[in-house]
């Protein structure tokens, strides 16, 4: 189910999941390697990710806003969670355009919480996963489906946030971020 505003605000996600789900049963993975706790929305501008700040805010609780590879991202629970072939998506992350890069906007990648990731290397070894992101904290693989990404953690964005508050790692946005 998606909310009207949620519709407004994003477009129909049911297209972004359906593609999401053929990516995977095209590289022979079963959609119930776990379930999805996140889809990210990237905006085209900072103007629109203030806009949609604000508006999300209506559909979601603020889980924290901080700095993540030189730009904003913020998560929300959504106050009711998406519907889509990977079950119950929880939480909706909103990021902001990098400085000095042009984006397309739009929903860009969902994230699936597997039990173990080298287990699902040692699984499926014929699917072209990008392992580059195991050497960072929280590791992850990401499987391209053009023009989308499908990236599988240990554990979901809401747990990593939770810890990462606790060890006071979020990195706050500067004040004056936004200012022209």
């Amino acid at each position: 189910m998606v909310t009207p505003m949620l519709k407004q605000l994003l477009g129909d996600p049911r297209p972004f999941f359906e593609q999401l789900a053929r990516g995977l049963q095209e590289h022979g993975l079963p959609l119930a390697l776990g379930p999805m706790d996140h889809i990210c929305y990237r905006a085209e501008s900072n103007d629109q990710y203030l806009e949609l700040r604000q508006a999300l805010a209506t559909e979601g609780d603020c889980l924290v806003e901080g700095m993540i590879a030189g730009r904003p991202i913020i998560t929300f629970r959504l106050h009711q969670p998406l519907a889509g072939p990977f079950g119950p998506v929880p939480c909706l992350e909103l990021a902001a355009p990098k400085p000095g890069k042009t984006h397309l906007h739009g929903l860009e990648h969902g994230e699936i919480v597997v039990p173990e990731l080298e287990q699902l290397l040692r699984d499926y070894p014929a699917v072209p996963f990008d392992t580059r992101g195991l050497a960072q904290h929280p590791p992850e693989l990401t499987l391209a489906l053009a023009p989308y990404q499908l990236k599988f953690h240990l554990q979901s964005l809401a747990d990593t946030i939770a810890a990462e508050i606790a060890r006071n790692e979020v990195v706050p946005v500067p004040a004056d971020y936004f200012r022209c």
